[in-house]
């Protein structure tokens, strides 16, 4: 029944093969795995192998005997690639890593030896020098797969399990050699019958092996995106921390040298007024001095005190208004701690100090579109221009600070995307004033 090695389920088993061939190389070529690469060399020599069994006799004894052993050995060079790529010896086993590239060397050399020992000594000396080749290839087989089993991964189980059944099924095979090929006819079987079960089921467990380490070097490599992410968010929520723990004491600083102001001029009724408020602020500051974002109900509170404070300082005071867009839930959006201060700080200490009459600072907080958020600071101070030109470079360097280190915060709390900071002084003939934009992505909580 499958005697005649012309029959349609050996042409299936032989086309599959070269299928599996060509699909494999063009996968290597989209992706560079050497692991496809070996494996199609590996089944074009099993393909080679099976197709000249259904040569012309002359073809095959023209043709074969020049390259039937070489491209045997070079098959056995990429099966052996193969097994370093896909198993991936240079993690699990350094040594027989090593083993196996002198391996895959010396089969490379062998190939093109035979080619010259058919030249020169003929068919019968290739036989019996591959029996030795092929004798020292079984020994070393045994001991390589011994040592890929002990590295116990599913890959390296799987991968035995497919090349022992092919080994077997391919041992009765060349049971021929001995018995001969009546016993095999007289079953209705081709002695290469059991070879071509052996390759097509080695074929499926080993295209279902290298998928499934593919798979697992891909989960992997997620899996080291996400961690890789993970740090990058910590690395930035430090560097926001830092930058913070900067700040605090920059504000602490101003506040603390109001209350010696205070002191100085005799005003106690002021200064015990202003340490009350001053504490409260503090422990407002203190409890969210722990987290990288806080609600922006929280942080209008904060700025609310603080400017308490400073109109507290200002002979005369000065205007506060805030207005805030009604969609949006002050609850549930996500801002630095103290991001809105330095801008305020700058509007007073740096714009409607220098005016007389009327001071204003106004806060508007608007969303903008579905995913962002707007806060306006305006003031009708000098104007950031004339500040510049008037102000010590102590007061400037100290201005910079604050602002600058409130941008790169964030920025880096919302990793670049979409932050706009721009800061334009809109004074003109009949008004002064500067104007501080901040647009950023809302990030509920």
């Amino acid at each position: 029944m499958f005697s005649d090695l012309h029959l349609e389920v050996y042409a299936w088993i032989r086309g599959g093969i070269l299928v599996l061939v060509i699909y494999h190389i063009l996968i290597y070529f989209q992706n560079k795995r050497k692991s496809y690469l070996f494996y199609s060399l590996y089944l074009f020599g099993i393909f080679v192998y099976f197709y000249q069994h259904v040569l012309v006799i002359e073809v095959a004894q023209t043709v074969y005997k020049y390259l039937n052993f070489s491209v045997q050995l070079l098959a056995y060079a990429a099966f052996i690639g193969f097994t370093r790529s896909l198993i991936e010896t240079k993690i699990y086993n350094v040594v027989w890593d090593k083993y196996l590239e002198l391996v895959i060397k010396v089969l490379i050399a062998l190939a093109p030896i035979f080619v010259i020992i058919q030249l020169t000594l003929g068919y019968e000396f290739q036989i019996k020098m591959f029996t030795v080749v092929g004798s020292m290839l079984i020994v070393f087989s045994s001991v390589l797969f011994y040592q890929v089993y002990k590295i116990g991964s599913v890959t390296s189980k799987f991968f035995v399990f497919g090349f022992v059944v092919f080994v077997v099924l391919t041992t009765i095979s060349f049971m021929e050699l001995i018995v001969g090929e009546e016993p095999f006819f007289q079953r209705g079987f081709h002695p290469h019958f059991f070879m071509y079960v052996g390759a097509f089921v080695q074929s499926i467990i080993f295209a279902s092996t290298l998928g499934h380490s593919v798979k697992r070097i891909e989960q992997k490599s997620k899996n080291a995106e996400v961690k890789l992410a993970i740090k990058q968010k910590q690395m930035e929520e430090l560097k926001m921390t830092a930058l913070q723990s900067q700040m605090n004491p920059h504000f602490l600083f101003n506040s603390l040298n109001s209350i010696n102001n205070f002191v100085l001029k005799n005003e106690i009724e002021k200064a015990s007024d202003y340490i009350t408020k001053f504490s409260r602020l503090i422990r407002v500051i203190l409890k969210s001095s722990s987290s990288v974002t806080i609600p922006l109900a929280e942080e209008l509170e904060i700025l609310a005190l603080y400017v308490k404070l400073e109109q507290m300082r200002i002979n005369g005071g000065f205007e506060y208004k805030v207005s805030i867009d009604p969609t949006l839930n002050l609850e549930e959006v996500k801002v630095p701690p103290l991001f809105l201060q330095p801008y305020i700080e700058n509007s007073i200490w740096h714009g409607i100090m220098h005016i007389e009459g009327d001071k204003k600072v106004e806060l508007t907080i608007l969303k903008e579109g579905s995913d962002n958020m707007r806060c306006e600071v305006l003031d009708n101070g000098i104007g950031i221009d004339s500040s510049r030109k008037q102000g010590h470079k102590q007061i400037n360097r100290r201005k910079f600070f604050g602002t600058q280190a409130t941008e790169n915060r964030i920025k880096l709390l919302h990793r670049q995307s979409n932050v706009v900071v721009e800061i334009k002084d809109i004074s003109s003939e009949d008004t002064s004033g500067t104007k501080v934009t901040l647009v950023f992505p809302i990030i509920p909580l």
